[in-house]
């Protein structure tokens, strides 16, 4: 009689075929394991490409009747300006033009400190970036639906216009008294207000 809790040993050709078994398979979950992987990835830019999207058309929906209540007269705006300059991809969510003057707004759903010190950055090579606005006085924005680590209090001290998105509409949160920090080579010919 087989006693039933005695097994036989495997021998090595059963062996091998276990592991090419078991080396298959994780060749398989591997490559499913880089397949989902990709798609997350691909979900989470079409996520944040259309977030990010939700988020500029709300702030510049109001733009223009914000910075003319601040004295700076719009006559043009434009959306995702990019440009490729010293090796690097620049990009600015928002530009409100006129002839003398521009704000290139920075638009956020969660603003950050890091991010104020990323786009002064910018701001600072603004003339190099885009040289066929030299000789505007440009002023810089922030747009966020939230702010962290009082990022908005800080835009504010670097000469920032700062603008909260706020339900369906965008408000700027800068006292009236506010005067923006010019980043162009030369001020403003009326001034913000």
């Amino acid at each position: 009689m087989a006693d039933e809790g005695h097994r036989e040993e495997a021998t090595p050709q059963e062996v091998w075929a276990i592991l090419r078994e078991l080396s298959a398979s994780q060749r398989e979950t591997d490559r499913l394991t880089r397949e989902n992987a990709r798609r997350i990835r691909e979900l989470d830019e079409l996520f944040n490409g259309q977030w990010g999207k939700l988020m500029e058309a709300l702030v510049k929906g109001d733009l223009v009747a914000l910075l003319n209540r601040r004295g700076i007269e719009v006559d043009l705006v434009f959306t995702n300006v990019e440009r490729n300059y010293g090796g690097r991809r620049w990009e600015i969510g928002i530009l409100a033009v006129n002839g003398a003057e521009l704000v290139a707004v920075e638009v956020k759903t969660t603003l950050k400190v890091r991010d104020v010190d990323h786009y002064l950055d910018t701001l600072r090579h603004f003339n190099e970036l885009m040289p066929d606005y030299a000789g505007r006085a440009v002023y810089g924005a922030v747009a966020y639906l939230k702010a962290d680590e009082s990022s908005d209090t800080y835009a504010e001290r670097q000469g920032l216009f700062v603008i909260r998105a706020t339900g369906s509409s965008a408000s700027i949160t800068n006292g009236r008294d506010f005067r923006p920090r010019t980043f162009g080579s030369q001020p403003a010919l009326g001034g913000a207000r």
